[in-house]
């Protein structure tokens, strides 16, 4: 009787010791039963309860802004894209994680995705997968991806014909753009500043490296003659389900339909644009979990967030959804797995998009200046790209 009572006494000390967490998350279907899973297996191990809480994507910044500092938001939330770290760091809802993580758990992760969830020299929060565009290949056309931009634009245009198509991609839209600006020079939308954070004074996709991309996105056109007047992302996928496009950059969210279309793809990063300085790298877009700067339970809240982000769970959550891990160990077990493969040759090439607010302020001059040179054979890029850069600088008032 005395062991009954002492064994409910240091229960239920455990229970108010470990209080619980509340997970906010915008996963549904498969992922949302991974992490529900998840939760469950830390509760047994920690004697903490975990409550998991559906919240619609477009809701969780605005709700987690306001309700942070009045004891009002989730301990944690799963997950949040790395470009809203910026303004949540600054707005100081978000807990640093460097006190809490050993160098040899981050060596797990892929510097690429440390750097996405880093904010003013400190890290945010913990990456768990990612996605960017990557050359995808029908290879009922392309048997091995091109590895030259000699041999990618002989196999696009002998395979441009009157019933198929050799490339097309959503040509008007910077984010599917960045790689070629990435090629010319540029190694970001805004350089760094001495300390090592993105300076939004520093602009670096104007100037040559600007000029220099946006005439060869020019040139896929009417140089190339590879991706005519009209195609978008609707007719360019299309095209692909279709059956009659060989080779669209395009991400990991299409896949689900290619694999319906019984499309047999594979998966490749885009060859070095000719003339360029560097190779291609797409942008990357990272997403992690984060920790409410004011919870009550900071300690466990950054326990749950580390068993989440480690690489047996990474693994059963790709198994679970699709999404590519960025730890290396999971991808080192998924290795036999096409997509985490392809997609895992091309993240290191990548940059993580800016994670500071100012970047809202580039997307409409950058995609207005694309639209512009893409319009007709003669359009002036040198004064399209000048008139971008001074429509930024004026936006973000540097």
């Amino acid at each position: 009787m005395k062991k009954a009572l002492a064994l409910l006494s240091l229960g239920l000390s455990l229970a108010l010791a470990q209080g619980k967490l509340t997970v906010w998350t915008h996963f549904g279907g498969p992922e949302l039963e991974w992490l529900k899973a998840q939760a469950k297996t830390f509760e047994r191990t920690s004697g903490t309860k975990v409550e998991v809480v559906e919240v619609p994507f477009g809701d969780i910044k605005q709700k987690f802004l306001l309700g942070a500092p009045q004891g009002q938001a989730a301990d944690l939330v799963v997950s949040i894209p790395h470009d809203w770290l910026g303004e949540m760091a600054q707005a100081g809802v978000l807990e640093p994680m460097g006190k809490y993580v050993t160098q040899n758990y981050l060596s797990d992760l892929q510097p690429v995705a440390l750097e996405a969830f880093t904010f003013g020299g400190k890290l945010f929060g913990l990456p768990a997968f990612a996605e960017s565009v990557a050359l995808i290949y029908n290879k009922k056309y392309v048997k091995e991806a091109p590895k030259t931009w000699e041999e990618f634009l002989a196999l696009a245009q002998k395979l441009t014909t009157g019933s198929t198509f050799g490339f097309l991609y959503n040509i008007g839209d910077p984010y599917f753009n960045f790689g070629f600006f990435k090629a010319f020079g540029a190694e970001n939308v805004f350089g760094k500043d001495a300390k090592g954070n993105l300076d939004p004074a520093k602009l670096l996709i104007g100037g040559e490296a600007g000029e220099k991309a946006l005439q060869f996105i020019k040139d896929l056109r009417f140089k190339y003659n590879l991706v005519p007047e009209g195609v978008d992302y609707g007719v360019a996928d299309g095209a692909f389900k279709d059956g009659a496009l060989a080779m669209i950059l395009n991400g990991p969210w299409a896949l689900g339909d290619y694999k319906k279309a019984k499309i047999d793809f594979g998966i490749a990063p885009f060859p070095t644009p000719p003339g360029a300085k560097g190779p291609w790298g797409p942008f990357l877009g990272v997403q992690g979990v984060v920790v409410n700067a004011y919870s009550k339970n900071k300690t466990q809240a950054v326990n749950f967030a580390k068993t989440l982000v480690s690489g047996k769970a990474l693994v059963s959550f790709n198994q679970a959804g699709g999404r590519i891990p960025v730890s290396k160990s999971a991808v080192k077990q998924l290795e036999k797995d096409p997509v985490v493969a392809g997609f895992s040759k091309v993240f290191p090439l990548g940059t993580p998009m800016p994670n500071i607010p100012e970047m809202g302020k580039v997307w409409g001059p950058w995609g207005n200046a694309i639209s512009l040179a893409i319009q007709k054979p003669d359009s002036n890029v040198k004064k399209i790209v000048e008139d971008m850069v001074a429509e930024i600088k004026k936006a973000i008032g540097k």
